[in-house]
């Protein structure tokens, strides 16, 4: 019997969460592993964690993945995303604050990945042109582009994993006189520097993490004012002078703004907080998820194996409280799958479980509901799989607390502390206030006089 072969698209936090999966298998002594093939459009791992300073277009002509910008700080409690099998004590030899900047999260992600056991699967610089399903044959054809070669390539595959990630096409809206504003408009997407936008009237259009945590960033590098303009629900918060929240922009003259409220005001720039499209141009419309940024999406069982194609499996493609180990508690999942492992079950139960869960996620009406809608999800794959067990609940309630900090003070929220679910430690404190703590590299923040504590247990 041929083994099996597996085609993993993209080498992101998904991807990587596949690939460990595969590889613990193999270290636990499992034979007759498949043969795996992992294509990245970028030249490293770790896709939208890979911070560059361009946007539209790669060295190779491609659409820029990441959306990552220089001054990202974790936006959640690094004790929501710790890794049950690597902590964090483990990785930095000391404890640090809940909310590290993004190379300190990098780093640390990274420090997990065996590197030497991974890249041996990865070809780099080969984004994926188009994927076709023989339906006679039962296998996939999966056609890259390899940049490295200059040339087309195409392979066969058993199984084929989409793990590209779903906050990369940005959903830009229009609106009326635009075309005449004449300062910058860009997408979250392009956005990359706050310095930019300093001594600037900026203007956010968006009710989502983005726009509350871009309009953070600007006003603690610098920027005039910003404004956020929301659709339906305002963000709330109690933002500090120069920062306001205004209903939705109806259009613009020159660089005035106007609002649905009858109000105006003058702008410098804009940017479009509006979310992303999902977006799969290399699959045909019978293999092609549909649907919008959410908690559960329809026709994936498990929210992972696609209705009708179960050997087409999606990765990380739900609205995300929890990150990192859902993304392995998914992989382990869908592993076991391909392994034989788990029986996926006839079409019609598989159907009534999708219908299950959807039931499940109309009745959340609130961001705690939405919380523990997902652990109740991860909870279920992990007690499916060896996957080392985590305190899903307990980090759950941590996320709560999250919430909680924010509506109290959005901008110092980074300034709390939380105790690890893994190992107990708790945090040490910034020695300033976030607002203050301008220098964001690893060496920076490494190098800062963290707080310890005496809490209490």
């Amino acid at each position: 019997m041929s083994k099996q072969k597996i085609a993993i698209l993209g080498a992101g936090p998904s991807g990587l969460a596949q690939l460990r999966a595969f590889e613990a298998a193999r270290r636990a002594g499992v034979e007759n592993l498949p043969e795996i093939v992992c294509y990245e459009k970028q030249n490293d791992i770790g896709g939208m964690w890979n911070y560059t300073w361009r946007t539209g277009q790669d060295k190779n002509g491609e659409p820029v993945h990441g959306s990552m910008y220089r001054y990202l700080w974790s936006n959640g409690p690094k004790e929501c995303l710790e890794f049950s099998d690597y902590s964090f004590d483990e990785h930095f030899g000391r404890a640090i604050p809940s909310y590290p900047p993004r190379a300190v999260l990098k780093d640390y992600i990274m420090g997990r990945i065996d590197k030497q056991a991974i890249l041996k699967y990865i070809r780099f610089e080969c984004p994926v042109r188009w994927v076709e399903y023989d339906e006679s044959r039962e296998k996939f054809s999966v056609t890259v582009m390899n940049h490295k070669t200059g040339e087309q390539e195409t392979d066969e595959f058993d199984y084929v994993v989409v793990a590209t990630g779903h906050f990369s096409t940005p959903n830009m809206p229009y609106f009326d006189g635009v075309e005449q504003f004449p300062g910058r408009v860009l997408h979250a997407h392009d956005f990359r520097d706050a310095l930019e936008f300093e001594g600037k009237n900026l203007l956010l259009v968006g009710a989502s993490y983005s726009a509350e945590d871009i309009a953070s960033q600007c006003y603690k590098y610098g920027a005039k004012s910003v404004t956020i303009s929301y659709r339906s629900n305002a963000l709330g918060f109690e933002w500090p002078e120069g920062v306001e929240e205004k209903p939705l922009l109806t259009h613009l003259e020159g660089d005035v703004g106007h609002f649905i409220d009858g109000t105006t005001r003058q702008f410098d720039a804009i940017i479009m907080c509006t979310g992303y499209l999902f977006n799969f141009p290399f699959l045909p419309d019978n293999l092609r998820l549909k649907t919008h940024n959410c908690l559960y999406p329809d026709n994936l069982y498990k929210g992972m194996f696609f209705e009708g194609h179960d050997r087409l499996i999606y990765l990380g493609m739900q609205d995300q409280y929890f990150t990192f180990n859902m993304f392995d508690a998914q992989a382990w999942y869908a592993r076991d799958v391909i392994l034989n492992r788990i029986q996926l079950p006839e079409v019609a139960q598989r159907r009534a479980d999708i219908d299950g869960w959807l039931q499940r996620y109309q009745q959340t009406d609130s961001c705690n509901d939405a919380i523990d809608f997902q652990a109740g999800y991860i909870r279920e794959l992990v007690n499916a799989t060896d996957y080392p067990d985590f305190p899903v609940e307990k980090q759950a309630a941590l996320l709560k607390e999250w919430l909680l900090d924010k509506q109290e003070n959005i901008m110092a929220f980074r300034e709390k502390t939380y105790r690890s679910t893994i190992t107990g430690t708790l945090a040490t404190e910034l020695p300033a206030a976030w607002l203050d703590i301008k220098d964001d590299t690893f060496e920076g923040f490494m190098s800062l006089e963290f707080v310890e504590q005496k809490a209490s247990a």
